[in-house]
């Protein structure tokens, strides 16, 4: 079964017969942290890196998101230390994001709370000015990611 992603949202599955996937990655971060062991895995799709007001939607934040990703995973019975971790999107789009750049910002936060917990990337594809689908096989654990019609995996 396939799993959607949406913006300023996160999905787990311990089903191996299941995919992940998410759509336009702009400046939003996609976040992909996978265990090979017990074929545990999920995606957040967050939209900024953390809120500026009372954000309701804990999904939407880096800062937020991230922890509680690696959260509902562990309760599925992954582990820290197996986990195959992939980054994608952050990239700068339009103006807007450009001026703001949210996609900077999204890594940066990312950064930050990896270095503040020992967390490093096996892979990603950051920043640039291209939009990306972002796709987890849970049977398999491979992750890829499309840009400009072309199929990557990470």
């Amino acid at each position: 079964m396939i799993q959607i992603v949406k913006i300023s949202d996160l999905k787990v599955s311990d089903k191996s017969a299941d995919a992940i996937i998410t759509y336009a990655l702009g400046s939003c971060l996609g976040l992909v942290i996978y265990d090979p062991v017990v074929r545990v895995g999920g995606m957040l799709h967050a939209m900024l890196p953390k809120p500026s007001g009372t954000g309701k939607n804990l999904f939407q934040y880096v800062d937020s998101g991230v922890p509680l990703l690696f959260k509902k995973c562990y309760t599925l019975g992954a582990k820290k230390e197996r986990l195959r971790i992939v980054a994608a999107g952050c990239a700068s789009l339009m103006n807007a994001a450009t001026i703001f750049e949210i996609g900077k910002r999204n890594i940066a936060m990312l950064e930050a709370l990896f270095k503040k917990n020992g967390v490093r990337l096996n892979a990603s594809m950051l920043g640039g000015h291209d939009s990306r689908t972002l796709r987890l096989d849970l049977a398999t654990g491979k992750t890829s990611v499309r840009v400009r019609g072309k199929e990557i995996e990470l």
